[in-house]
C-alpha cells in the first residue's frame, strides 16, 4: 500500500493536534496502563513537583519531556506505574506573586490585609496554574493520570512528611548543626539555591561606597582612609587592608589615601603601603559619620568608638 504524499511545508501544529485526537478518541492511555497493569513489573516513578505560581516555560516542557519520555521506555518494557503528576504549593514563589497581585510589599502589610485572606489567595493561585499547567503538559503530549496529582500543600501529604520525619528521628538520622544561608530582610527568611535563580534576582547595580577615616593612634591628627559597601560590619572590624605593592599618599588634612584614587591632589607625603603596615588606629564611628555625610546620627545611646581598642593595618595578602 502506498503512503500519502507527504506535503512540502507539513503544519507540525495541526499534525500535533490530530495525535492527541487520536490518543484521546482510542484511549491509548488508558490501554497502555490496562495491558501493564498484571504484567508483575512495577516502575516507580516519583514527579519532583512543578510549582504552580505561574504557566510553564521552555524549561518545564524541556524537563517534563525527558520525564515522559522514561516512563514511555519503561511502559514499552512492560512495566506497571503510577503516573502520578505533582504540584509544588508553597514557598516564596507563590507569595511574591500573590504580593504582586495584591498590591502588598512587606510583612506588616499581609497581616493587616489578614494572614487567613492571604493564605486563600495562595491556594487559589495554585488552584489557577495547577490547572493551566495540567492542560500545557497535556497539549505537550505528557501522559500522566491528571486527576490523582498530587498538592505539597494537602493535609495527607503534610502528614506523610512528618510521618516521615518521625522515622527518621527514631532512627537518630537527624541532627542539628550550622550551615551559612543567604537571607532576604525583607521576606525574613532564608532563601533556598532554587529562589535565587528566579528572574531578577541577582542584578548588577551601583552602590555607594562608604568612606572612613581610621585615627592612628601613634601619629596624631593623621588617619587610614578605608572604603567599604557594607557599613554594619565596621563595628566588627579588626585589621585595615594596605596593598604593600602600591603608593599612598598623606593629603594636607592628614588623611593617608591611595595615590591612584585621587591622581590630582597634592599629597604631602607619599610612601609604599609596605610603610604603613603595622600601625595602629581606632575604629571610631563618630569620625565616619561626617565623611560619609549621613543623613542620621546613630542613636543617643550608641558609643561613638567601638571600645576605642586599637587595631592595626595588615598587609593585603593577608585578608
Amino acid at each position: 500500500m502506498p503512503f500519502a504524499p507527504v506535503e512540502k511545508q507539513p503544519d507540525h501544529v495541526a499534525l500535533e493536534h490530530r495525535v492527541l485526537e487520536r490518543w484521546e478518541a482510542e484511549g491509548t492511555f488508558e490501554k497502555l496502563r490496562e495491558q501493564n497493569r498484571d504484567s508483575g513489573r512495577r516502575f516507580s516513578f516519583i514527579d519532583g513537583p512543578i510549582t504552580a505560581n505561574n504557566p510553564m516555560g521552555v524549561h518545564h516542557a524541556w524537563g517534563r519531556t525527558m520525564k515522559d519520555l522514561w516512563q514511555r521506555y519503561h511502559a514499552m518494557l512492560g512495566e506497571e506505574q503510577r503516573y502520578q503528576n505533582g504540584f509544588d504549593c508553597q514557598g516564596l514563589w507563590v507569595e511574591v506573586e500573590v504580593e504582586k497581585a495584591l498590591g502588598l510589599n512587606s510583612k506588616p502589610e499581609i497581616e493587616e490585609y489578614g494572614l487567613d485572606r492571604f493564605a486563600r489567595a495562595c491556594r487559589d493561585r495554585v488552584a489557577k496554574y495547577a490547572g493551566v499547567q495540567t492542560a500545557q503538559s497535556i497539549r505537550l503530549g505528557q501522559w500522566m493520570d491528571w486527576d490523582r496529582s498530587y498538592f505539597t500543600m494537602t493535609d495527607a501529604n503534610i502528614s506523610y512528611i512528618w510521618g516521615f520525619l518521625k522515622l527518621c528521628q527514631e532512627r537518630d538520622w537527624l541532627y542539628k548543626g550550622h550551615r551559612s544561608m543567604p537571607w532576604c530582610p525583607r521576606c525574613g527568611t532564608s532563601l533556598s539555591q532554587h529562589e535565587l535563580s528566579q528572574a531578577g534576582v541577582h542584578q548588577d547595580r551601583e552602590d555607594p561606597a562608604l568612606s572612613v577615616r581610621l585615627p592612628l593612634v601613634d601619629r596624631p591628627g593623621e588617619a587610614l582612609v578605608v572604603w567599604t559597601t557594607t557599613p554594619w560590619t565596621l563595628p566588627a572590624n579588626v585589621a585595615a587592608a594596605v596593598n604593600p605593592e602600591i603608593e599612598y599618599g598623606r593629603l594636607p588634612s592628614g588623611d593617608w589615601v591611595g595615590v591612584a584614587t585621587q591622581p590630582d591632589a597634592e599629597f604631602a607625603e607619599r610612601v609604599r603601603g609596605s610603610e604603613l603596615v603595622g600601625l595602629a588606629f581606632v575604629i571610631s564611628l563618630a569620625a565616619a559619620i561626617p565623611l560619609a555625610k549621613a543623613t542620621a546620627r546613630p542613636p543617643s545611646n550608641s558609643p561613638t568608638a567601638v571600645s576605642n581598642a586599637a587595631h592595626v593595618s595588615v598587609p593585603w595578602v593577608r585578608v
